[in-house]
């Protein structure tokens, strides 16, 4: 008798949900995808090439895909705008959900989400921080647990894209929910992994600058910024995120704790190589966020998998999606304004005196 697979259907084929729809094809021995849905005439030509000869039904309807029979499980890397619409219709199919992060740009979406979750427990619905399933910040984590860095204190962390000239971080910035909720949400999650789901904001503040993209200025966007949030309980969390590194993907962490501290990809890497050269040494950069984080990619859907068919724990709390966005809409409010925020230790927002 043959094992039990997930029968798994990829909402979206855009860059993200190619690669999703390959890692459950080739790459996750527990899954089966056994259909796929996209609008666009491009993704589905594309579609036809790599994925219906392996015995993959092809949808331009949503809804009808998530009808097809036997069907276990949806993942849903289609646009941020349409996360949450087409999860909630997942669940109400009875289907397991991965979601790309965010669930949505708006909180209260991202909280019907949650809600709608809530009234099916038996369903594991994930949202997709790829960074949790990545092994070093797994091991960081661990280090951390482990009790090796003493409290954990400081958290700087950065999401830096390679410069694209071409404008579409322009045409992006339309509905991204801005640099903060876009990019640093990664960042925000991991501060919550290593930091604890239950901290709150004490403060916010935020900063940024339009080096090379002038005109993200109708979106209110920034191509580099910085923000700092100062936590109730004696924390401070740093983020930076750029869309300007000429190199290469950049995204580095430092956890500072009161008895050690640790870093990732401080001196980012593609791989083992240095080239020794009379010019001096150096080193190749992944140029995207997916040559950093590929395997992470392909653990977390194997684990999604293996959750769903043996009803195990998903490794990190839905709810995390809602703070995440949270606190980055903050950063995003304060670096719009160019005003700090406070919070008092509910998370409600209070007013400073003013002298």
């Amino acid at each position: 008798m043959a094992p039990l697979k997930l029968k798994i259907a990829a909402a979206g084929l855009g860059r993200m949900g190619k690669r999703h729809a390959l890692n459950f094809l080739n790459r996750t021995p527990r899954a089966e995808l056994v259909a796929a849905f996209t609008p666009d005439a491009a993704e589905m030509s594309w579609a036809k090439q790599h994925l219906e000869p392996y015995g993959v039904t092809l949808y331009d309807d949503y809804d009808k895909m998530i009808s097809q029979e036997g069907l276990m499980a949806v993942v849903i890397g289609t646009a941020t705008s349409v996360h949450a619409e087409e999860a909630i219709k997942a669940m109400e199919k009875n289907l397991h959900v991965l979601c790309e992060k965010p669930l949505s740009t708006d909180i209260a979406v991202c909280k019907s989400v949650v809600a709608e979750a809530k009234k099916r427990p038996h369903l594991k619905v994930m949202c997709g921080f790829s960074r949790r399933f990545d092994s070093s910040y797994r091991d960081v984590h661990k280090k951390i647990e482990d009790g090796l860095l003493g409290r954990p204190s400081i958290l700087r962390s950065q999401t830096c894209d390679k410069h694209d000239p071409s404008g579409f971080f322009v045409a992006y910035a339309a509905w991204s929910g801005g640099v903060f909720v876009d990019m640093s949400v990664h960042d925000i999650d991991l501060t919550l992994w290593f930091f604890g789901d239950d901290i709150i904001p004490k403060s916010v503040s935020a900063h940024g600058i339009r080096a090379v993209q002038p005109a993200l200025k109708q979106y209110n966007d920034y191509d580099n910024a910085v923000g700092v949030v100062e936590f109730h309980g004696g924390k401070i969390a740093y983020y930076y995120c750029s869309r300007m590194m000429p190199h290469g993907q950049e995204d580095t962490t430092e956890v500072i704790g009161t008895e050690g501290k640790v870093s990732v990809n401080i001196n980012p890497q593609q791989n083992l190589v240095n080239y020794y050269h009379p010019g001096g040494i150096t080193r190749e950069v992944p140029g995207d966020y997916y040559g950093r984080f590929e395997m992470a990619f392909v653990q977390e859907s194997n684990e999604f998998a293996t959750a769903c068919l043996d009803d195990t724990p998903l490794p990190l709390k839905l709810s995390n999606a809602i703070k995440a966005v949270e606190i980055g809409s903050l950063l995003q409010e304060a670096l719009v304004t160019g005003k700090q925020i406070h919070l008092d230790e509910t998370g409600r927002r209070i007013e400073q005196a003013r002298l």
